[in-house]
């Protein structure tokens, strides 16, 4: 168990800290310091490459998580409502992922390519607002499974 554990916080350490980061950190330096044109082709790049974690990060939480539930608690039926809000949320959060991946990233990077700024602007917008929801969803999965147990 100690292992499956040590995956899944370090997987969400990875993909909630990332989206923090990104949001909070990289993104408001990166609007006051860069143009367009230099600032969405860094932000294409970094995100490419903070995905490729998280499909990772996805992997393990989903993988270590059912291994917990189901090799070590015997089942969903077995687990404290904490755990099922977290598989729900962790749900919601990987589609949401999953609609960036396919949806806006590849329009941002094809609007880079294209040297449409405008749009590119446009859909990394459309990912920032879907990784403030995911970063709060996140942040909420967390609480509830640091305090969740003392509550349900």
């Amino acid at each position: 168990m100690a292992l499956a554990m040590t995956l899944h916080f370090l997987s969400v350490i990875i993909w909630v800290g990332g989206m923090f980061f990104a949001h909070m950190a990289l993104r408001p330096a990166a609007n006051e310091l860069l143009e367009p044109p230099q600032r969405l082709p860094l932000m294409a790049a970094i995100l490419g490459r903070f995905f490729s974690g998280v499909w990772v990060a996805i992997g393990l939480l989903w993988s270590s998580g059912l291994w917990v539930i189901f090799g070590f608690y015997g089942g969903m039926g077995k687990v404290a409502i904490s755990v099922h809000l977290m598989s729900g949320i962790a749900l919601v959060m990987t589609v949401l992922f999953m609609f960036i991946f396919f949806v806006p990233f590849p329009k941002l990077k094809q609007a880079i390519v294209s040297k449409n700024f405008p749009e590119a602007g446009s859909s990394l917008a459309v990912i920032r607002k879907v990784i403030v929801v995911n970063l709060s969803l996140g942040v909420i999965t967390t609480v509830v499974a640091t305090v969740g147990k003392y509550f349900w």
